[in-house]
């Protein structure tokens, strides 16, 4: 006799409502369908994966057992939260996913009051969660604030900020720390479940409560002896003693993949007066899937691949990565240099630094989730005669903006900052775009700014920045490939703060900074077709700047135009400054500049996102001729004037 077919349940569930109508023990057939939805759908995307397949059973219960969106679901990251959005009405659109007009990697609170807070820089949860607690708790309105963080994100110094300010929130309060690298607990099984389950309970929270109140009648002594003997050992049984010192009654810790486990806790959590409250979930990044179960990353990140086999597709074939010519001449420069040394906030691969961990591994420093730190452990670093380089993303090391300031350049230490991701970045979209930093560091004093045209002056910046020792430097580079030109066989030294003329002309002068440059030779010949002979300058420094080669385009040209990957207030308007201070404004000059709208720009492809800013060939040679149309100085908002 054959079996019936099994219904599906994840048709059934739009929304966390209808997941509430099931019955627990449908729940499991739920998890597993929509995992199964999670890999089919990032198949077609590429994106994150293992994490979203760590929390799929966490996901599911946390929607069925809390009153969201009332109660606040926040996660850390967001890379995490597919599934989540999966559950939230999002899933006739979730092969949509990075894709330009489509959902966010990430939660953002414009797409669903199911994200109450965006994110995708790492442990901003616990902060924000708080915050969304002390608000209700003020205005004596329902709903708690739920924050799942991963112990990845647990080594940032913002997590424990937020939790040593946590008691103001109370029982409104609720962390889940995520331990998917089991760096923190072994595995666990039925002693710790229920464990887990009787310390959560009613009737023991009830206990405990009772019992505070009868000592606080004795001695204040003898009340905080009966608290200190409970505390240690409810630490001796289940660990968290750390999460007790700092205000947290800490639950766990409990298999995050067994629902049994998960829901009676997240139940007994959810009705206890007792807070702030840490559940210590322990999970397994890219559960349920074996291609990603058997990779080293678990499948963190991933192209589109055939869900089968788990094979993805490979990347189209093409010139190195920067970040990979970063990282090797990096390594070669320590070959020469024994104080060089690498520093990189939880991105050794990301940043192009893996090899160099290979190679020198004492000189090699992985500081995790703590741009702040890194930043000033490199300064120290300098300071005792180091060559440190602190490779860190452009949206990352917005992070650490005041070490950079105080801790580096007011005191003109030589620390190389490796800036990654510079520009827009495609998919990740607006919260991982690399606009600021021209802006950030070319404001600062004893700083010097330098940014690649491409790989080939990659290598010599790299090695530039290896021999400057007079004060801080950073050299810039976007994502992705270079554009094809051979790597020099030696690299050269620059000079600090001088550009270079690619291409002579005598109308247009078109100043390059960055890997613009490449649109603006395709602008070049487009003018040159139409009459317009023009120079190519590749500026190289948006700090200092090249004032000699600058004040001779500006002088020599009918018009002249700036370009850059970053906001305003960067190389063109330092540009507009000097042409202000000399008075070549006076003079009845022609100049334009042209950046990054004033917008966050969403997730697209890189070209398209690039067109959209009005950054491309098309958009320089409009500018040109409406400024040869025009006869004062006139500014173009990034986008076609």
């Amino acid at each position: 006799m054959s079996e019936l077919p099994v219904t599906p349940l994840l048709d059934s569930v739009d929304t966390p409502q209808d997941l509430r109508k099931l019955d627990q023990d449908q729940l499991r057939q739920l998890a597993d369908e929509l995992r199964a939805e999670t890999i089919s759908a990032v198949s077609v995307t590429g994106g994150h994966l293992g994490a979203g397949l760590g929390v799929v059973e966490l996901t599911v219960a946390l929607h069925y057992v809390f009153d969201t969106p009332r109660d606040r679901l926040i996660w850390d990251v967001g890379h995490q939260a597919y599934p989540h959005k999966i559950l939230t009405g999002r899933r006739n659109r979730i092969r949509t996913l990075r894709q330009g007009g489509g959902l966010s990697g990430f939660t953002k609170r414009s797409e669903s009051e199911y994200d109450p807070f965006g994110a995708a820089h790492s442990s901003t949860s616990i902060s924000a969660a708080v915050g969304f607690a002390v608000a209700n708790k003020i205005a004596n309105q329902p709903g708690k604030a739920i924050a799942v963080i991963g112990d990845g994100a647990m080594s940032a110094g913002m997590a424990y900020e937020a939790m040593n300010n946590a008691r103001a929130a109370g029982d409104r309060l609720v962390v889940i720390l995520n331990d998917n690298d089991m760096s923190i607990a072994p595995p666990v099984g039925g002693l710790s479940a229920y464990l887990a389950r009787l310390i959560s309970s009613s009737e023991y929270l009830g206990l405990r409560s009772l019992a505070k109140r009868v000592t606080r009648k004795l001695s204040r002594r003898v009340h905080d002896a009966a608290e200190k003997a409970e505390e240690f050992a409810r630490g001796m049984a289940t660990g968290g003693t750390l999460f007790e010192e700092l205000g947290f009654y800490y639950v766990g810790p409990i298999d995050g993949h067994n629902l049994d486990h998960l829901i009676p806790v997240l139940e007994n959590v959810r009705d206890a007066d007792e807070g702030p409250i840490l559940i210590h979930v322990v999970t397994q990044k890219g559960k349920g899937y074996a291609p990603a179960e058997a990779s080293a990353d678990k499948y963190h990140g991933v192209q589109k691949f055939d869900v089968i086999s788990g094979k993805q597709a490979a990347a189209p074939a093409g010139p190195p990565q920067y970040q990979n010519v970063f990282g090797a001449q990096l390594v070669k420069e320590a070959e020469r240099d024994p104080t060089i040394c690498a520093i990189t906030a939880a991105m050794p691969s990301g940043t192009g630094l893996s090899k160099f961990a290979e190679a020198y591994p004492d000189r090699f420093f992985d500081v995790g989730i703590a741009e702040q730190h890194a930043v000033t452990f490199a300064a120290g670093l300098a300071a005792q005669g180091m060559r440190p380089f602190a490779a860190i993303y452009s949206t990352f090391l917005q992070r650490a903006y005041d070490q950079v300031v105080h801790d580096v350049a007011l005191q003109n230490l030589p620390v190389r900052f490796a800036i990654d991701r510079a520009g827009l970045v495609g998919a990740d979209g607006a919260t991982h775009a690399g606009s600021f930093d021209i802006t950030y560091l070319a404001t600062l004093p004893n700083m010097v700014v330098m940014a690649a045209a491409d790989e080939a002056e990659l290598v010599h910046m790299t090695h530039t920045a290896a021999m400057h020792d007079s004060g801080p430097i950073a050299v810039r580079y976007p994502r992705g490939n270079g554009v094809g030109v051979a790597l020099p066989e030696a690299p050269e030294r620059l000079e600090i703060g001088k550009g270079r003329i690619v291409r002579q002309g005598k109308t247009v002068a078109i100043l390059s900074l960055g890997t613009r440059l490449e649109e603006a030779l395709k602008a070049a010949d487009r003018l040159e077709a139409q009459g317009l002979s023009t120079t190519v300058a590749d500026l190289r420094f948006a700090k200092p700047l090249d004032e000699a080669l600058i004040r001779k385009l500006l002088t020599t040209h009918e018009v002249a135009v700036t370009i850059e990957e970053g906001a305003i207030g960067g190389l063109g308007a330092h540009v507009l400054t000097l042409a202000s201070d000399t008075g070549l404004i006076d003079a009845g000059l022609k100049l334009r500049t042209m950046r990054l709208p004033d917008i966050y720009q969403d997730h697209d492809k890189p070209e398209l996102q690039y067109k959209e800013a009005g950054l491309d060939a098309d958009a320089i040679v409009d500018t040109v001729l409406k400024a040869l149309r025009k006869n004062s100085v006139g500014v173009v908002e990034g986008a076609r004037a």
